[in-house]
């Protein structure tokens, strides 16, 4: 069992006894996030984001939904969609449903899954740091960022250069004309100017 196998049975044991249920949800995320076409939003970026929680966990108020967000926000990821957000969120409902998840921290998971579309302000805390940590990588030293950037070149292969292009050409125009890419303090302190060094550095790659 790998760790983020255990740390999902630790959580969902919280709300739920029934082994099976628990275990058939985990065999859903493994394999949505470790089909072969995921070069950035599997397995992995699930650790990363989950290591940032540990990290801010002290100003977050409700853990455990976020780490339900998290292992749900990306569980349906077709890139020709654009309702990814909405039908992971659907999913993540019916799933903590049926795990036994208070109506109120499901109602709290599927506003932050659908708070992942567009990356705006947040009215809440939580939401704000979900968002933030979601986008964190664009933060990372230029390297690590690097390293991103083709991995969501390869999660889109299947077009030409030219249509790529234009889509990420927009997706990154689209964070750097925010007023700020991080809305939480402590990210905004820490990793706003590097991001949008890394940001403008991808759109003059282009």
């Amino acid at each position: 069992m790998n760790t983020l196998e255990q740390h999902w049975q630790h959580l969902t044991a919280k709300y739920s006894g029934n082994d099976k249920l628990r275990h058939a949800a985990w065999d859903e995320i493994e394999t949505a996030y470790s089909h072969k076409s995921r070069h950035y939003h599997n397995l992995q970026h699930l650790e990363y984001m989950m290591g940032l929680v540990r990290l801010y966990e002290a100003d977050i108020a409700n853990v455990d939904t976020m780490l339900f967000t998290i292992y749900y926000h990306d569980i349906v990821y077709n890139i020709a969609s654009q309702d990814n957000e909405l039908k992971s969120a659907e999913l993540a409902v019916n799933r903590l449903e049926s795990l036994a998840v208070p109506d109120e921290q499901i109602k709290q998971c599927r506003k932050q899954i659908m708070a992942t579309k567009d990356h705006e302000f947040c009215t809440d805390q939580d939401s704000q740091y979900l968002v933030d940590i979601d986008l964190a990588i664009l933060g990372e030293q230029h390297d690590e960022y690097e390293t991103y950037a083709k991995k969501i070149r390869k999660e889109y292969q299947v077009y030409p250069f030219f249509l790529y292009k234009q889509g990420r050409k927009k997706v990154l125009e689209h964070f750097l004309n925010m007023e700020r890419i991080y809305k939480t303090q402590a990210l905004y302190q820490s990793r706003e100017q590097q991001a949008r060094a890394n940001l403008q550095w991808e759109l003059n790659s282009l």
